[in-house]
């Protein structure tokens, strides 16, 4: 879901509470400014920080997901400050019920405590995940082509040897989780937590990691053809002897960041604004040893400051 759709719920939410950003802030620990700046649509609360929103302003979690319309009061999952999700079935099948009825509570797990939960194997497109505790889920192999992951806490789950292409992971927290050799096409992780997670074996094909914190996720023997990192903290990340192909690190924080002996071709790293003092001195940080890169790219990075001393041209 898009910021500015959070943020116009986040107000809707508060505003039937009678609550002032001040003290919704207030019960945060953060700034008003801050709480300003989510209804505005000009950043997004942590999955964290939503948890706590979702029981602050007494709606279920599944409130904040992009497909939401309306839940009713006494089969809404209740959410506590913990972030632990209980929650009584969205959708009550009768025997007599309807097929559609039937696919509905198979497709949508969106709302449900899943934690633990062996997926090893399914084959589960276009699923909805949203607003769920997924924490240690198993989904080793399965079929997850199209499905959506929403506002969810994933923290600690196996999607090794998994399909997601055309996957949608938006606001999920995916610490410790793991993606080895795993099926990454048009998949986006979107102002995602992916602290520790490993990411190994694996062509990153037109994937977008947008606005999130990559400062400790591990790639491995990665591949990345058409990836988008803009707007992404990869600050002291190590990407030694891997493959980048027409990627984009546009409006990244590089600071310290390794390249030695990776493969560079058509790989853009544009500032967010004009060319600044702090920017050229964060490029130069930027450890290139070794690595071998195509003329364009070679000239941009040369052009921002970046030490090319030992960069071999294609």
């Amino acid at each position: 879901m898009e910021a500015k759709q959070i943020g116009s719920k986040i107000a809707k939410a508060r505003k039937e509470t009678n609550m002032s950003q001040a003290q919704l802030a207030q019960q945060l620990f953060i700034s008003p400014q801050a709480v300003g700046k989510w209804e505005r649509g000009e950043s997004v609360p942590d999955i964290i920080t939503i948890n706590r929103l979702a029981a602050i302003l007494s709606v279920d979690l599944n409130y904040f997901s992009a497909d939401f319309e309306s839940v009713k009061e006494d089969t809404a999952p209740v959410i506590p400050a913990n972030g632990t999700v209980h929650t009584e079935p969205a959708v009550q099948v009768e025997a007599s019920a309807t097929g559609a009825e039937e696919r509905q509570l198979v497709t949508d797990f969106s709302g449900t405590d899943l934690s633990g939960t062996d997926f090893a194997g399914v084959i589960a497109p276009k699923r909805k995940f949203n607003a769920c505790s997924l924490r240690g889920c198993d989904f080793t192999g399965a079929d997850l082509t199209g499905s959506s992951f929403s506002t969810s806490d994933a923290s600690g789950a196996n999607f090794s040897e998994a399909n997601l292409t055309d996957g949608r992971l938006s606001i999920v927290n995916l610490t410790d989780a793991r993606f080895s050799k795993s099926i990454l096409v048009r998949t986006t992780f979107s102002k995602s937590e992916l602290t520790r997670a490993i990411f190994t074996d694996i062509r990153l094909t037109d994937v977008k990691l947008d606005i999130a914190d990559l400062k400790t996720t591990l790639f491995q023997r990665c591949i990345f053809s058409g990836v988008d990192f803009r707007r992404s903290d990869l600050r002291g990340q190590c990407f030694d002897g891997q493959t980048f192909i027409g990627v984009k690190f546009d409006r990244a924080v590089l600071n310290d960041a390794m390249f030695k002996g990776a493969t560079l071709k058509n790989v853009s790293f544009r500032p967010a604004f004009a060319l600044t003092n702090k920017y050229y001195r964060a490029i130069a940080t930027i450890n290139f040893e070794g690595a071998t890169m195509d003329k364009l790219t070679y000239a941009a990075l040369k052009g921002m400051g970046a030490r090319l001393e030992q960069v071999t041209l294609i």
